[in-house]
């Protein structure tokens, strides 16, 4: 299992910018969050994932596991739309995942030139597949290419734990990019722990 590596750099900037956060993390420990490095499956894997519990959508991807076994680009696209739908997903979600596989054959996205591209470049190449949002190129930045720096407003998760840590009845954009601001190069650490907070 490959996990997000941090340490003491990140731990001690965090701490010294927000000694709230510092207190959670000397409570929380160390956080061991696994990464998926196959971007084509993390992509398929964070598209099942949007607007549904945890729960289901480990329940929704251990399916497709079984009915594809590795799941590749040439699979979903060589699959029809109803089969990718009866392992529990919505008739529009099966096609932004079969919608995908096609893009990355045809060489609309191009998966390996992801890692070279910056944090903006990256969630700019992946926002143009339908059914692909901000907060799903996010969660690909964050737990396949490891950003250090990935802190999403998109994630009701994150923002419920940055309510928790500091008590607040209600979060504005504003003050969550002031929180990220602090946080700053090292967000991605943040966002571990506030979704433990969560």
């Amino acid at each position: 299992m490959v996990i997000f590596k941090y340490g003491q750099t990140e731990i001690d900037h965090l701490s010294q910018r927000d000694p709230m956060l510092g207190k959670a993390i000397a409570t929380i420990g160390m956080i061991e969050r696994e990464l998926y490095p196959d971007l084509f499956a993390a992509l398929i894997r964070n598209i099942v994932a949007q607007q549904i519990s945890k729960q289901a959508a480990a329940t929704v991807w251990n399916r497709i596991v079984a009915a594809f076994g590795v799941v590749t680009p040439a699979k979903i696209a060589a699959a029809d739309i109803a089969t990718i739908q009866q392992l529990g997903l919505s008739l529009r979600k099966a096609g932004y995942i079969k919608h995908a596989a096609e893009a990355v054959i045809d060489g609309q996205i191009c998966l390996e030139k992801l890692p070279h591209l910056s944090d903006e470049q990256v969630i700019a190449q992946l926002t143009q597949l339908p059914g692909v949002g901000v907060w799903t190129a996010e969660m690909l930045l964050l737990f396949s290419l490891a950003r250090p720096d990935v802190l999403s407003w998109g994630d009701q998760a994150l923002r419920r734990g940055l309510r928790n840590l500091y008590g607040l009845e209600d979060l504005t954009k504003d003050q969550f990019y002031r929180y990220k601001k602090r946080y700053s190069p090292y967000s991605s650490v943040a966002s571990l722990y506030l979704w433990e907070l969560a």
